[in-house]
């Protein structure tokens, strides 16, 4: 179902109704009459298809699809947090941001381009803030505007996860996971683990995003991305971000095939030239260890790279060296291309995990895929 099919007044009168347990309370701390929370409900049932409350003598029951539909209307009417916005508006701003143009966002969405300025004029009333600036011929978010915006989203995952919830309910399997995988992800513990889910969970989409840390982290605060996979960092990023280890990897050094270097010392390591990912990443801390530990400068890095592919070249191509994962060049071991010119030292390790936002509750799909990643 499209969540934009949704009514954020039904939603709230369906919520304080769970919450108190009878429409006249209800009423009251919504501000409407009863006839009002009880066209809304019945609206709400319609659109969803699902039996949500039963009349009991006193008061209202909720149903087992109320059940599961609840904490998620709440974490996303927290999000909103407001009474005055309403779903149009949602969806319009999340729309602009996104896209970054009225037309291209009404292309997208299938708003026209009036609906969608009187939708963002009237959100930006509603809340009493400057949503959007205009640069030039384009248009860009304030800073107030961004929050809202990310708002907005982190409540539409949650209401995309409640209906997911609520057509597993009904026998039909169906939702979606987005994935952002860092580079040692790729090799073999990502697809090792979608191939695993998707035997026994054909009817779940899987969207993949690859990228840096600093590339995925971000959609991953925004709600785009449901988790993150890949080296974990130290400090965390953020205490809205939650960290949790799968495994150890320890790196090694590699060359092409016919690398000069044999059993190399540290200080031989240092003469060669290197390719290896940027500052801040936990691999480039790791090399700039294997150095420091041993009482030498790290080297100048004459080629910052985060590709395996793009690595994997230059190395045939030269005497480059890397430090890397043998699971990113299982291929080019196997085929003879490279080599691994030593073990990186004793010590020298990254932590392999999972990044989500703080306080994220997965699906019943979501859950079963991490169970099977984190146990493959």
């Amino acid at each position: 179902m499209d969540i934009w099919k949704l009514n954020l007044r039904h939603l709230r009168a369906f919520a304080e109704t769970v919450r108190l347990g009878s429409i006249s309370a209800a009423a009251q701390a919504v501000n409407l009459t009863q006839p009002a929370i009880t066209q809304a409900l019945a609206k709400l049932k319609a659109t969803l298809g699902q039996t949500l409350f039963v009349r009991q003598p006193d008061g209202m029951s909720a149903s087992a699809a109320a059940d599961i539909l609840s904490p998620r209307v709440d974490a996303a009417l927290a999000h909103i947090n407001s009474q005055r916005v309403t779903m149009t508006q949602v969806h319009a701003l999340i729309a602009l941001s996104t896209h970054g143009s009225y037309a291209v966002a009404s292309a997208a969405t299938g708003l026209s381009q009036p609906a969608l300025h009187r939708a963002i004029q009237d959100v930006s009333l509603a809340l009493g803030k400057t949503l959007v600036e205009r640069r030039g011929r384009g248009v860009m978010l304030t800073e107030a505007g961004q929050r809202v915006a990310r708002g907005f989203r982190l409540a539409r995952a949650e209401l995309a996860a409640g209906l997911s919830e609520l057509g597993a309910l009904k026998g039909r399997e169906v939702g979606r996971i987005a994935i952002g995988a860092m580079p040692l992800s790729r090799a073999r513990l990502l697809p090792k683990a979608v191939a695993a889910y998707h035997c026994s969970h054909r009817h779940v989409d899987i969207m993949i995003a690859e990228g840096s840390h600093a590339e995925l982290i971000e959609p991953l605060r925004d709600g785009e991305l449901d988790l993150l996979i890949g080296a974990l960092r130290d400090p965390p990023p953020g205490d809205d971000v939650e960290q949790r280890p799968i495994f150890q990897d320890h790196p090694v050094i590699l060359g092409r095939k016919g690398h000069p270097l044999h059993e190399p010392s540290i200080a031989e390591l240092a003469t060669y030239p290197w390719i290896i990912s940027g500052p801040a990443t936990p691999l480039r801390a790791q090399w700039e260890k294997m150095f420091t530990q041993a009482g030498i400068t790290p080297p100048h890095v004459p080629i910052e790279c985060g590709s395996v592919i793009t690595i994997r070249q230059l190395l045939l191509d030269g005497d480059y060296l890397t430090m890397l994962s043998l699971d990113q060049v299982a291929v080019e071991l196997e085929a003879n291309w490279l080599r691994v010119i030593c073990e990186a030292p004793k010590g020298l390790v990254r932590t392999i995990g999972l990044t989500t936002r703080a306080g994220w509750v997965p699906t019943k799909l979501q859950a079963a895929f991490i169970d099977i990643l984190v146990n493959s």
